[in-house]
């Protein structure tokens, strides 16, 4: 009534400032107990049980007998050392889907696993002892150190898995140096003995003289700077084929090859030419004629610094059979034909050692020049430590290969003549990943897994298999391809022992399918330590015990690599890990580092193809690996290593700096930030690629996960006061820009669910982020929170806001949970609007959010909309030019007039359909929508004006936009311009007031 608002204005006649203090206590101001620092050292560790142990423990028991399974296969990371942002990058993402899938109601198949055989750990255990305190260890003592050492280090690592809130089923964790987990192996290696795929044989194989160790594809790392001694070296022909006796009239005749590998000549036993490339005899100053491609003597022209003669030409087909003089040693070299000879470099004729090289080997067999497996044809006069052996000749015997023999070899060349050129050539080298020295390429002895009839499978089970990036299946498809043989055993004693005996007087292999499944029941009880302390007598079945005196124990354990890759079988077909679950294979998901590609991924694939006859996994997600924002490896040298501990902690650490074109560190102290910022931050990389981290990049995730927090703050506290079943509206009774946030709320949903479904954590981070600091912080909260601290308790503009707010909270804090699992798991149990019985207790018991239908606006909605957002955007811009201009210090000391065309347009009748909501639009104290034709005037106060006009996007016609001086007084309430009388409350808080 007019006579109450004339009391409240006699009443509101006092002192402006008491006004102020006294009216504030009547606004509805945002009000929680969640802190606004999050403290994240002390919380996260409160929160953990609630959102990790007890939860996984939750959900294997209340899904139990649910169909929907998710089974994320771990890879098992190695059992040696401190885990590092690697391995932070790796855990966090398999953790942010495995939580996601439980938030969709899959029961969550996951168990940690730790590989923990190999060289490494066997070389740590052996730190410190002299090389006579090292022959004085038993092969048992050795193992037994070892498996102390992994244990140390699958604990150490097991505490910062946890730290990192990486749930699972640690209780049942593998190992692969559990009895059951090797008996689980020997089973796979069982299978592909009874296919026939097991075999022994003498073939060049990748050794490492400083491991003294075979090694596998997937177990060498290139160096793209190795420095070679490259020589060109001359065989003498002494013996000409039928085809080439026309070439008999040449005196002083050479087959010229060009070699990085001087070392391996006193294993030649051939020289290859291509059979259609055509070859010339040319000669120089020097006495002598040389057969070189024609092709390359322009380029051996500059090479040698001379004019070349050429004196006849031919092709190679007709050189095929001509006999070479060794140019060291008493033996004769064939010439043969290879495909693999091309033109790009060298001379056009390859020095072939097939004890030396898997293509020499392979050319050089199909030549006839040995037999497949023959020890005696296959010359490799090098032993286990990268020396030459006597068989060298006596010069070379005893000095390495790698360095004074490689030297001796080039020194003996040029004293006898055959050496014309030699130089040091930069190009990429295999080197051992585990030692960091290279690698050289030596005829052995070895167990290997024949891939020839399995390769076509193998390649064809990849096209059910799911992969992202999509690269990945190229170059999966590429490895595979070119492998068809794997060497399987490995020289060392911690290790899985390759079940074979050894006839004493013959030195024949015994092993079947009897002897290995007694071996394989020997150590699912005993281990395979059993295998060194057990006479031979008890490793034989009891049929063949008679042999034990016969009979000597092999000593070769399996890579490392057949360790791991039968892990499905270990894991997924084990149902007394799974707890009584039946087998899980083929896994969900496979999710390691892009090296894996030649490792884990390839030796699962071939096991489970070899053994089952399909892929172990559904899909394969594969990341890059983690650099500083230089784009520089980790390296404890340059002091740019992240350690995730000190980063979660605080402490000091350098931060990358550029100096210059010098890249350098300086100290910085860095503080404890939790473990939530970087898991926010894998979920900002593109892990696709190489993911980068510093200080700075931290600090950067640090205050984009502040902001989601102090978004989360914002509406927690506005949601004081409202309880979601009494007073929340129905979609209908809902303010126009209130179900415009649910059609955005219903779009983030879309958005973050299809990023999680497609394994892209980046598309859900930047869902995320651009909601929290667009959609909520600079649109939604403007337009809202006059009415949320200033309306009536429980107006309509008011209850609508909140009811959407609690909606909009759910589904961010929902969205978030799986990458920041502590922060989200905060949020929640800080939710004002949900009765106690309807709050569980985590956020992941929740089920995935779902955004009913009604939420999404038709096209002509959205397109409203979107002109409405473009129209608020100009209005804003002139405003910041008022303030600017210092007309006005705040936006509530303006109004905003409006003239639209007449004739209707999108916008006009989407400005026409908010009605009275078209204040709430714009941040100014009132605004007028004025029509082209319409007489109606707007009170103006004396003093400024900005003017301005925008066309909007695909909407005909000129909207022109005043923005003025307010003209009416301060609400000293609200602080809206909007009060008629001076420091008296405006209508709409005198009404508040007076309820």
């Amino acid at each position: 009534s007019s006579d109450l608002v004339c009391v409240l204005s006699l009443r509101c006649r006092r002192s402006f400032s008491t006004s102020i203090k006294e009216y504030s206590n009547t606004l509805f101001l945002p009000k929680t107990d969640f802190p606004m620092k999050a403290n994240a050292v002390t919380r996260e560790l409160e929160l953990q049980e609630r959102c990790m142990s007890q939860l996984y423990t939750w959900q294997q028991e209340t899904r139990r007998h649910s169909d929907r399974v998710w089974a994320l296969h771990d890879g098992p990371p190695y059992a040696n050392g401190s885990p590092h942002i690697g391995h932070l990058l790796n855990k966090v993402l398999k953790d942010t889907f495995n939580r996601y899938k439980l938030l969709k109601g899959y029961r969550v198949e996951y168990v940690p696993g730790w590989d923990c055989h190999g060289l490494p750990i066997e070389h740590k255990t052996l730190e410190g002892l002299t090389e006579e305190q090292k022959s004085q260890l038993s092969p048992s003592a050795i193992r037994e150190r070892a498996k102390a050492c992994a244990e140390n280090a699958i604990e150490l690592q097991k505490k910062h898995f946890l730290r990192w809130g990486v749930m699972g089923d640690y209780d049942n964790a593998y190992k692969t140096m559990e009895p059951k987990y090797e008996a689980a192996q020997l089973g796979v290696f069982l299978d592909m003995v009874q296919k026939g795929l097991i075999y022994r044989g003498y073939r060049p194989v990748f050794w490492s003289p400083s491991s003294r160790t075979a090694l596998a594809e997937s177990e060498l790392e290139y160096h793209d700077a190795h420095v070679s001694r490259s020589a060109y070296v001359a065989f003498p022909l002494h013996t000409l084929s039928a085809a080439a006796s026309r070439l008999s009239s040449f005196k002083n005749l050479h087959a010229l090859i060009w070699t990085t590998t001087p070392w391996t000549l006193p294993a030649n036993l051939a020289v290859c030419v291509h059979n259609d490339i055509e070859y010339s005899i040319v000669s120089d100053s020097r006495d002598g004629r040389y057969l070189v491609a024609t092709a390359l003597i322009d380029s051996l022209k500059t090479k040698f610094n001379s004019d070349l003669t050429i004196h006849t030409s031919l092709k190679g087909a007709e050189l095929v059979g001509c006999q070479l003089s060794h140019p060291f040693l008493p033996r004769t070299s064939v010439i043969i034909a290879g495909d693999h000879v091309t033109t790009e470099s060298g001379t056009g004729l390859v020095h072939t050692a097939p004890g030396h090289g898997v293509e020499d080997w392979g050319v050089a067999k199909a030549a006839g020049i040995f037999q497949e497996d023959s020890v005696t044809d296959v010359l490799c006069p090098v032993d286990d430590n990268g020396r030459f052996t006597v068989s060298a000749g006596p010069s070379l015997n005893g000095l390495a290969v790698l360095s004074e023999g490689n030297e001796r070899v080039l020194s003996m060349l040029n004293d006898n003549g055959h050496l014309l050129l030699v130089e040091n050539y930069v190009h990429k080298y295999p080197y051992d990943w585990r030692t960091k020295q290279p690698i050289i390429v030596r005829a052995t002895q070895q167990w290997f897994c024949n891939l020839e009839s399995i390769q076509q499978k193998a390649i064809s089970c990849l096209d059910q298999v799911y992969m992202y990036p999509s690269a990945g299946r190229a170059r999966l498809e590429g490895m595979l391809k070119t492998r068809d043989q794997w060497c399987i055993s490995r020289q060392r004693v911690w290790g899985v022992p390759i079940p074979v005996f050894y006839h004493k007087a013959t030195g024949e292999p015994l092993m079947t399918a009897e002897t290995v499944t007694h071996i394989q029941q020997l150590f699912s009880t005993h281990g395979s330590s059993c295998w060194w302390s057990l006479p031979i007598s008890d490793l034989l079945p009891n049929r063949l015990q008679h042999l034990s005196t016969e009979l000597i124990r092999g000593s070769d354990t399996m890579d490392v690599w057949f360790d791991s890759g039968t892990s499905w079988r270990a894991v997924l077909q084990d149902p007394q890990r799974l707890g009584g679950h039946t087998h899980l294979f083929p896994s969900s998901c496979y999710l390691e580092g892009s090296d894996q590609h030649r490792g884990w991924f390839q030796s699962s694939l071939l096991t489970a193809v070899a053994s089952q006859g399909q892929a172990p996994y559904k899909a394969i997600v594969t990341h890059g690996f983690v650099l500083d924002d230089l784009g520089r490896k980790m390296s404890k040298s340059i002091g740019n290593v992240i350690d995730p501990d000190l980063i979660i902690n605080g402490s000091k650490l350098n931060k990358s700096k550029t100096e210059g074109t010098v890249a350098a560190t300086k100290a910085v102290t860095v503080p404890a930030y939790g473990v939530d910022v970087l898991r926010w931050w894998v979920g900002s990389c593109d892990y696709t690629r190489d993911a980068h981290i510093s200080v700075d990049i931290v600090a950067k995730q640090s205050e984009s996960l502040r902001k989601v927090r102090n978004v989360s703050r914002f509406m927690l506290g506005s949601l004081h006061d409202f309880r979601i079943q009494q007073d929340a509206l129905p979609y209908e009774d809902l303010l126009q820009i209130d179900k415009y946030m649910l059609h955005r709320t219903a779009e983030l949903i879309q958005e973050v669910e299809q990023g999680y479904e497609s394994f892209n954590v980046r598309k859900v981070y930047q869902a995320l982020t651009a909601f929290v600091n667009v959609d909520l912080s600079s649109f939604f909260f403007e337009v809202s929170k006059d009415r949320l601290y200033a309306d009536s308790r429980s107006s309509r503009p008011r209850r609508s806001c909140q009811t959407v707010m609690a909606k909009i909270l759910e589904a961010v804090t929902v969205a978030m949970a799986p990458l920041a699992c502590h922060t989200a798991e905060d949020i929640y149990l800080h939710f004002p609007h949900l009765p106690p019985d309807q709050r569980l207790s985590s956020v992941f018991k929740n089920p995935w959010i779902q955004a009913p239908a009604e939420w999404t606006l038709s096209q002509a909605g959205v397109d409203q909309w979107s002109l409405l957002l473009q129209l608020r955007s100009a209005v804003n811009k002139l405003i910041e030019d008022a303030r600017n201009n210092k007309h006005v210090r705040t936006a509530l000391e303006t109004q905003v007039i409006l003239t639209v065309p007449s004739s209707p347009t999108v916008v006009t009748d989407a400005l026409d359909a908010l009605g009275e909501e078209v204040l709430l639009l714009f941040s100014a104290s009132h605004t007028h929508v004025l029509k082209e034709t319409s007489s109606t005037t707007v009170q103006r106060s004396n003093g400024w004006s900005i003017k301005g006009s925008t066309v909007l996007s695909a909407d005909p016609g000129r909207i022109e936009i005043e923005v003025l001086a307010a003209d009416c007084h301060k609400c000293p309430r609200c602080w809206k311009h909007t009060a008629v009388v001076s420091e008296t409350l405006c209508p709409r808080c005198q009404n508040v007031f007076a309820s």
